[in-house]
């Protein structure tokens, strides 16, 4: 399993937690990273989202990222794919696309976190979901959500009826 998330400075997950608090976040991620490759399949919601708020919620940019699944709904990957600002990331299709037919994933559960902590869907985040979901379908990848994390909480998008 390829996880790549982004370790900020010396052992830091991100700025503005203690050491203590860090080594708490690395240790969660460790335990639902095991379960994860203990599962056959990785589609239990409240699972996916606490993968996602564990990566992502906090982060002082925007990122967007992908977990790529097989054609069991196992993970291969978990990636990174753009950082943006405080309010924004750019998001190509063919970045996503080509990602995909890299590693043979036949679906994907998106990802992206709001540094505002507001986990609402915008606009914009509705549009490139529709985007990638079009695109996605032509290579026959399945989107299955895409979940928008802040620090409070997430917001599925598939719940919401918008996949």
């Amino acid at each position: 399993m390829n996880m790549n998330y982004e370790i900020l400075g010396a052992g830091s997950i991100a700025p503005g937690f203690t050491d203590y608090q860090n080594a708490t976040i690395r240790e969660a991620i460790g335990i639902l990273e095991t379960r994860i490759k203990d599962k056959e399949a990785f589609t239990n919601p409240p699972d996916v989202k606490l993968f996602c708020r564990l990566h992502l919620a906090a982060e002082l940019d925007e990122y967007f990222a992908c977990l790529f699944l097989d054609s069991q709904h196992r993970l291969i990957a978990f990636e990174h794919l753009f950082r943006g600002t405080i309010d924004g990331a750019s998001v190509y299709p063919r970045v996503v696309v080509r990602r995909c037919l890299e590693l043979n994933a036949s679906a994907v559960i998106m990802t992206h976190n709001h540094p505002s902590g507001v986990t609402e869907p915008s606009r914009d985040d509705t549009a490139i979901t529709r985007r990638l979901k079009e695109a996605l379908a032509l290579i026959d990848v399945r989107v299955l959500d895409h979940i928008v994390v802040g620090v409070e909480g997430t917001t599925s998008m598939a719940e919401r009826g918008l996949i």
